[in-house]
């Protein structure tokens, strides 16, 4: 396959070299910009990315000669690998697909980076929205920044990392008064990610609204169904018979959030062995 093709392609299906394709792509600096902005791309989806992945990733971060596209591209792959594991840690090697020794050298270096103004604004932005997904001491600062800074992409970046640091919700609340639409959007994806339900009146608003766009509208199913779950679900339904396949399918699966958790799997949780 080629990487036209993998772009389209689930990655539970690509093939077992997939990962050395996009590692040899990244690497040579002579390959099509464009190649490898789609290599920069996949490589850090979880069938794939490892260490040396990761340690290619960051040598073109860190490479002022590189396209800021490029650079910035990089950064936020890294994200993913980022959020996994910080969330399942590594008592399991086997959990993360990279080691801890790479992982905390990627957040060392993506907060010196960070710190380097002369690096250009998109890649600086790029290392913001990657490294908030393993939240750091150093974000609720640089975060604040970023929203105070009047900069329109600034802000839409301070918002969008809202949805992973805490100690955000006032300017969360005063984001979904964007007049900005991503900024707006990503208030909407904050709000529910932290349940807030300060916003509940304006998220069902954007579900009311038969003129919200549809990126907003998911934004606004996501969030509805994890601010007040069983309110979501009836007022879903509608939604959920929608023509549109990707908003029906949201809706759906909102729905089955909202429903409340059977006899049958509460005692399963039970005998699972977690301990509340």
């Amino acid at each position: 396959m080629d990487l036209k093709t993998l772009i389209d392609t689930p990655p539970w299906d690509w093939p077992s070299d997939a990962g050395k394709m996009f590692q040899k792509i990244l690497n040579d600096s002579r390959a099509q910009v464009s190649d490898r902005l789609i290599a920069a791309e996949l490589a850090g989806g979880s069938t794939v990315i490892n260490d040396d992945l990761a340690d290619a990733l960051m040598a073109i971060l860190r490479d002022a000669e590189e396209p800021e596209k490029l650079r910035a591209g990089a950064a936020i792959s890294l994200g993913a690998v980022l959020e996994l594991a910080d969330t399942d840690g590594f008592e399991d090697p086997d959990d993360v697909p990279i080691s801890e020794r790479t992982f905390l050298n990627i957040q060392d270096r993506l907060h010196e980076l960070y710190l380097d103004y002369s690096n250009p604004k998109e890649v600086r932005r790029g290392i913001l929205e990657a490294s908030v997904r393993a939240p750091q001491d150093w974000h609720q600062n640089a975060i604040m920044t970023a929203y105070s800074s009047g900069d329109k992409d600034w802000m839409l970046t301070a918002v969008f990392s809202m949805r992973w640091v805490r100690g955000f919700d006032n300017q969360i609340l005063e984001a979904l008064k964007s007049g900005e639409p991503e900024i707006h959007c990503q208030a909407v994806n904050a709000a529910g990610s932290w349940e807030l339900d300060a916003a509940w009146t304006q998220v069902i608003a954007l579900l009311n609204d038969a003129g919200t766009p549809k990126p907003l509208l998911l934004a606004a199913i996501g969030a509805a169904s994890s601010i007040r779950p069983q309110e979501a679900g009836e007022i879903l339904i509608d939604l959920a018979e929608s023509d549109d396949e990707e908003i029906a399918e949201a809706a759906e699966e909102a729905i089955a959030m909202s429903e409340p958790m059977s006899e049958e799997e509460d005692d399963e949780n039970d005998a699972s062995g977690w301990i509340n």
